[in-house]
C-alpha cells in the first residue's frame, strides 16, 4: 500500500524493466534524455548540463505547435544512480514552478523510480495536476518506458499509464466484465457490443464498435488472465464473419496487437493501469513504421477511453472518493 502523500506534493511511481544504472544514464545523458523528455510530440535541445550541486541543465522544450519553452534546472542533490533534487519550471525570468525529488531503486534488475514534486500549497498542487493532464504531462513517462524498451530489446512498443480512484480488483473486473469493458472501451464517439464474449486464458471474444457513421468489427484472444493485476490478450480487426481484415482507416497497420495490461496498487482505492500495445506476429517494415508513427493517435485514442472508463465508474457510483492529496 502506498503511503498518503501530503496536499502539496504530487508523487508519481513507475517500474521500468531495466537496470538503475540505464535508467539514470537515460536520465542525465543530454544525447539520451532528448529522446524522450516531454509530453508526446515535443523535440529537446540541450544548451549545457553541469550534473552536480550547484549545476544547471539548461534546455528548451519545443511544442508540437512551434512553441518554445526555456528551461534552466538548478539541481541540489545528485546521488549517482540513487537521488536527484532540483527545481523545475524556471528560466532567468522566471522562478521555479516546484521542487522535484526523485529516488531511483533496484527491484532485481528493474529500476523503481519514485518522484515527488513539492508545491508550495495544496491549491497549487491541485492546479499542477490540472495543468500535467490536460498537456499530457504523463506521456514523458511513458515515453522513458518505450525508450528503455527499445534500448533493452529493439522492440517498438507504444505505453501508457492512468491512475484511478478505484480499488485493484473493481478495476480488474472493469477489464474482465463484458458487460464494464464494453461501457468505457470504445473511443470517444463509439460505442462497443460483444457479439461473442468468454473472457478467460484461452478464450476470445467478438465485438463491433459503431459511431462516426462506421462500424468496425474486431476479436480478440486472451492469452493470460491473472487476477488481480494482469490480462494478456491479441486482437485483430475482422469482418461481420469474423474473417482477419484490416484497419478500415489504415490498411498499413499491423494485423494482430498485442495487448499488456498491468494492474498496480497505489493504495486501497487506488489502482494504476499500465497499457502496452507492440505488433504481434510477422510485421513488414512499413506496419511498424506505421505503428511508430500513430504514437500520437494512440495517445488520444488511450486517453478519451480513460475518460470514459472515469466517468464510467462515477456513473456506476463504483469509484472511491477522491483523495485531494494523491496523484
Amino acid at each position: 500500500m502506498a503511503a498518503k502523500n501530503k496536499s502539496n506534493e504530487i508523487r508519481i511511481t513507475r517500474i521500468y524493466d531495466a537496470p538503475v544504472k540505464a535508467v539514470w544514464d537515460a536520465w542525465t545523458d543530454p544525447k539520451q534524455v532528448a529522446k524522450w523528455w516531454g509530453p508526446r510530440g515535443f523535440t529537446l535541445t540541450t544548451h549545457s548540463k553541469d550534473l552536480k550541486p550547484g549545476g544547471h541543465w539548461h534546455y528548451t522544450m519545443h511544442g508540437p505547435d512551434g512553441t518554445d519553452y526555456i528551461n534552466k534546472t538548478h539541481y541540489f542533490e545528485v546521488d549517482t544512480h540513487l537521488k536527484l533534487v532540483y527545481d523545475h519550471g524556471g528560466n532567468d525570468e522566471h522562478a521555479p514552478l516546484f521542487r522535484v525529488t526523485v529516488l531511483f531503486s533496484d527491484l532485481k534488475g528493474k529500476t523503481k523510480m519514485d518522484m515527488t514534486m513539492t508545491l508550495p500549497t495544496p491549491e497549487a498542487a491541485d492546479e499542477t495536476r490540472k495543468f500535467i493532464k490536460k498537456a499530457g504531462g504523463d506521456s514523458t513517462w511513458d515515453r522513458l518506458a518505450e525508450y528503455m524498451e527499445k534500448e533493452s530489446s529493439g522492440k517498438e512498443k507504444f505505453v501508457i499509464n492512468r491512475t484511478f480512484d478505484a480499488p485493484l480488483e473493481l478495476m480488474f473486473d472493469m477489464w474482465t466484465d463484458p458487460k464494464h469493458f464494453s461501457g468505457w472501451l470504445a473511443p470517444t464517439g463509439f460505442t462497443m457490443e460483444f457479439i461473442r464474449s468468454d473472457i478467460k486464458p484461452g478464450g476470445s471474444t467478438f465485438y463491433y464498435m459503431a459511431g462516426n457513421g462506421i462500424k468496425m468489427y474486431g476479436r480478440a484472444e486472451y492469452s493470460k488472465i491473472q487476477k488481480p493485476d494482469e490480462i494478456i490478450y491479441t486482437q485483430q480487426f475482422c469482418d461481420e464473419n469474423e474473417k482477419i481484415s484490416r484497419h478500415p482507416m489504415s490498411p498499413t497497420w499491423p494485423a494482430t496487437m498485442l495487448t499488456t495490461v498491468k494492474l498496480t496498487e497505489e493504495g486501497p482505492d487506488r489502482t494504476r493501469v499500465t497499457v502496452t500495445w507492440e505488433p504481434y506476429g510477422i510485421t513488414t517494415p512499413e506496419e511498424l513504421e506505421t505503428f511508430i508513427k500513430a504514437r500520437g493517435g494512440m495517445t488520444q485514442g488511450w486517453t478519451g477511453s480513460f475518460n470514459k472508463l472515469e466517468a464510467y465508474l462515477d456513473e456506476n457510483g463504483q469509484k472511491a472518493p477522491k483523495q485531494a492529496s494523491a496523484v
